[in-house]
């Protein structure tokens, strides 16, 4: 994950440079997350049907020929906006490929009793990525430029991959995890798949949790952090930028380990993850429209916190119920709720901030996201519905 943010810091602010259109910031967070929504289910199918090792190796692989490729375009000084679509889109399906795989590679390394703790641990894992990637990333391109900073930044892909050689974990040998002997691909088995989260409210619960965020905020504010930066009293330049960047990385990091510590979330329930996803609307919503370049850390803070907390209670959860011969489908769909609705954020954050302004675009967006959240938690509080 440091090595996708090392892409990331130095392809977008490039592409800022260049181009200066937050259409395009925004159509890289279309192109980066439509995989998810279009192929979560069947990507998790894949995970339930196939060795898990190798579809996170070739997820991998993408990565690097995005990465690759993003290099020689620099080189050449060749980059057009077109290039940017298809490698966001190449990159976009990487991280589809292997995002369903690498959750039941955890199951099945750790079992029921510790996957909350595992996935909250892997999800402070790829943060510290996160947290890391813009400063690494920031010094690749002082020290070797961009080109070669991407080259070396193929490298660090290398120690997943030759992981998954070693371990001995398929994602299928214990608890009850699915084998290869599944139903074939299909459109059918997906919407069988829709048909029965539909009857079971908490995961229903889950995937509309992760959905709405995702669909109205989701990380598009991110693309755009350059536009931010620039309009923050105290925030312009690298400094600032990678300042605003990381806060949100350093508050989940934060948060991952708080919540390992604390006794707070030992058992996975609907309630907190809700609750916090109130919380975490607040926080954007303070974000998008302050004018302190202190407010505006500490509330980016506060979302990666709190993301960090309702994503990987949501993802326990989802993991729980779902029956352990599609667990891999419907882990495929939360992925698709969770990261493929960002497609929306892209036309809510990006699209309309083109035509109304950033700031006012994510506040809206925020808003709507805590009226969403709030009718759910609304929901989980009812005696009459059975969300235990």
């Amino acid at each position: 994950m440091m090595a996708d943010n090392v892409e990331h810091v130095i392809t977008y602010w490039l592409i800022y440079e260049r181009f200066h259109s937050p259409a395009l910031a925004g159509f890289a967070v279309i192109s980066h997350w439509a995989p998810f929504l279009l192929f979560g289910i069947t990507f998790g199918a894949l995970a339930d049907r196939f060795d898990c090792r190798r579809i996170i190796q070739v997820g991998q692989g993408l990565f690097i020929l995005a990465s690759f490729t993003w290099a020689v375009l620099f080189l050449t000084s060749t980059l057009e906006a077109w290039h940017a679509v298809i490698l966001l889109i190449v990159h976009g399906f990487a991280g589809a490929l292997w995002s369903p795989a690498s959750q039941l590679f955890l199951y099945d390394v750790v079992g029921a009793d510790q996957l909350q703790s595992a996935v909250r641990l892997n999800a402070t894992s790829r943060n510290l990525g996160i947290l890391f990637g813009p400063a690494v990333g920031g010094g690749l391109l002082v020290a070797l430029g961009p080109a070669n900073g991407l080259l070396v930044n193929c490298l660090l892909y290398l120690p997943l991959i030759a992981l998954m050689f070693r371990t001995p974990y398929t994602g299928h040998l214990h608890h009850g995890a699915a084998t290869a002997a599944q139903r074939t691909l299909s459109l059918g088995d997906a919407w069988r798949t829709l048909k029965d989260v539909a009857r079971q409210p908490i995961i229903l619960a889950m995937v509309a949790l992760a959905g709405a965020t995702s669909f109205l905020v989701g990380n598009a504010y991110q693309s755009q952090m350059p536009q931010f930066a620039s309009d923050i009293p105290g925030a312009q330049g690298e400094v600032g930028y990678s300042v605003l960047l990381t806060a949100s990385a350093a508050g989940a990091v934060v948060g991952g380990f708080a919540l390992e510590w604390s006794s707070w979330l030992r058992r996975p329930r609907v309630e907190p993850a809700i609750g916090m996803g109130v919380a975490w609307a607040i926080a954007i919503l303070l974000f998008a429209f302050t004018q302190s370049y202190l407010v505006a850390v500490v509330a980016l803070f506060a979302t990666g916190f709190l993301n960090l907390g309702f994503s990987s209670l949501g993802q326990t959860i989802v993991q729980l119920e779902a029956p352990p011969d599609r667990r891999g489908r419907v882990v495929g769909l939360f992925s698709m709720a969770q990261s493929g609705m960002r497609v929306g954020s892209g036309l809510t954050v990006g699209i309309l901030g083109a035509a109304v302004g950033i700031h006012a675009s994510l506040g809206a967006s925020a808003l709507l996201a805590l009226v969403i959240c709030a009718a759910l938690l609304a929901l989980a509080k009812s005696p009459r519905v059975a969300f235990g």
